[in-house]
């Protein structure tokens, strides 16, 4: 048969466009439903993509709230989204409808990371009978490990101790922080996910960080395109290039994991959150609804060790960028440890209650970093109303906490680093409302309670034993963040010199 050509040609093409635009039609009808929110007209097939910048949504969809207000709609290529913006349409959406809001939308590009129906990991999990078992297993768990206790506190300030002395093996020359924090900060989930410390210099724990280079691939642009039109995940040899990292990634959680399986001695109690999982899996063995699989345990693990590692470590490089862009702001940090705690016994959790100044820094770090300005996308799991608006069932949520954490409304100076945001006119310690940068309702980060210590406790550890200055004849970095999936600040060096 030969190929088509000329007049023969016409109506193939004809037929193939009036079958996408009736297939987008199709797609497009939640928007003619009654109250369904406004938003920007979408094109055909592509929706509104091409009116997105990738590169810097939080600034992309702040113009559009301008425009249609705090909730609107996105047509993502076929995939129905509704975006929150402010603090009454987002507490609204999580918490008082929490039960509607807190599903997951489905990521095909994940599936090329082992997902599946008995391998949904937490983070990203449907909301359902699995999450909930993941959920609960996964607080718990690292409760029993020391998360909230005075067990896993001495474990972080131990670590606070070695990277003192990485920072003081400087010497005082120039360096960039970001590494070194990252060992901390993953040595510290380490502990909980695979019971031990690793040295700085160790080629494991070193092939373990290789998940800041996963996090930069997952999050690009073309990771977006390829979840709104999946059918391109079939081009060969494209999965892996745009996953490479991740699956470097899983293939070395697989042989530590293996490791674990190797050495359990059952006798004994879990070494680990990685062992507490494989106990589950052996009480599993014969119950088919149970998500305690050796499949989802790699999923599991990763996502803990994922979400505890990038979150905390890229928040402590922004703050040691604005101690150096805020000398005063330095200063006076370094007073109040200086008052309460001194310059020879480690910080303790219970310091903070007495360092309101110290305290709010660290806070307005979160607020002014706003790291994780789109949070985890959410989706809706039956119809439900948000602000007035109908919000059917199947629908993609982004919730901006951007708007919360820059909301003029709210904060003083919204787009500046202004540590008063924390602090009412006494001094004392305050939180307004719209501080959520863990998110709210069902799905809040888990790991909060430890994010919350490995901040305060490796921040004042370092500004104890360490002031922190440009180096000479280097310009002033600038405080303007790299957006991926988290907000970066951009690359920059320090000096420290010790007290």
């Amino acid at each position: 048969m030969g190929l088509l050509t000329g007049e023969a040609l016409m109506p193939v093409a004809v037929a193939v466009a009036v079958f996408l635009l009736l297939v987008d039609l199709m797609h497009r009808r939640t928007r003619w439903a009654a109250r369904y929110p406004p938003g920007p007209v979408p094109v055909p097939v592509l929706g509104n993509l091409l009116q997105l910048d990738f590169q810097a949504m939080p600034y992309s969809l702040g113009r559009l709230r301008r425009r249609f207000g705090d909730v609107f709609s996105l047509q993502m290529a076929w995939t129905p989204v509704v975006v929150l913006n402010g603090l009454q349409a987002v507490r609204e959406a999580l918490v008082l409808r929490g039960e509607d809001t807190s599903d997951r939308p489905p990521m095909s590009v994940y599936q090329h990371l082992g997902f599946g129906p008995r391998a949904q990991g937490v983070i990203t999990a449907p909301y359902g009978h699995a999450w909930r078992e993941q959920r609960r297993f996964s607080v718990s768990t690292l409760r029993n490990f020391g998360v909230g206790k005075k067990s896993l506190e001495q474990w972080v300030t131990e670590e606070a101790a070695c990277l003192c002395a990485a920072f003081a093996a400087q010497a005082g020359r120039p360096f960039s922080p970001d590494v070194l924090l990252n060992k901390a900060v993953g040595n510290v989930i380490a502990s909980l996910t695979h019971g031990r410390r690793f040295e700085y210099d160790d080629p494991v724990f070193l092939k373990l960080l290789l998940v800041e280079a996963a996090r930069t691939e997952e999050t690009s642009s073309l990771r977006q395109v390829l979840n709104a039109f999946p059918v391109l995940l079939r081009i060969p040899g494209l999965a892996s290039k745009v996953l490479s990292g991740p699956k470097e990634f899983m293939v070395l959680i697989h042989e530590m994991v293996a490791e674990h399986r190797e050495t359990r001695d059952a006798a004994q109690p879990p070494r680990d959150l990685t062992d507490a999982f494989l106990d589950e899996v052996e009480k599993a063995k014969g119950n088919p609804e149970s998500s305690f699989t050796e499949e989802n345990l790699l999923l599991v693990v990763a996502d803990l060790f994922f979400a505890g590692l990038v979150t905390t470590s890229t928040t402590l490089v922004w703050a040691l960028l604005l101690m150096l862009l805020h000398p005063d702001v330095q200063r006076r940090v370094q007073e109040e440890i200086d008052e309460v705690i001194g310059q020879v016994r480690p910080p303790e959790m219970e310091d903070q209650a007495r360092m309101p100044f110290t305290t709010a820094v660290v806070h307005e770090v979160q607020r002014f970093g706003d790291v994780v300005p789109l949070g985890v996308p959410h989706m809706t799991s039956r119809d439900t109303e948000v602000q007035g608006f109908l919000i059917p069932k199947g629908t993609t949520l982004i919730i901006n906490l951007s708007s919360l954490l820059k909301d003029e409304a709210v904060w003083e100076q919204p787009f500046r680093f202004h540590p008063e945001h924390f602090l009412d006119a006494q001094g004392r310690f305050v939180k307004p409302e719209a501080f959520m940068p863990f998110s709210a309702g069902r799905r809040l980060c888990l790991g909060e309670p430890l994010a919350r210590m490995e901040l305060f406790l490796f921040f004042t550890c370092l500004l104890q034993r360490f002031s922190f200055s440009v180096p000479a004849g280097q310009p002033q970095p600038s405080d303007h963040g790299v957006y991926g999936l988290l907000v970066s600040p951009p690359p920059y060096q320090l000096c420290a010199v010790p007290r």
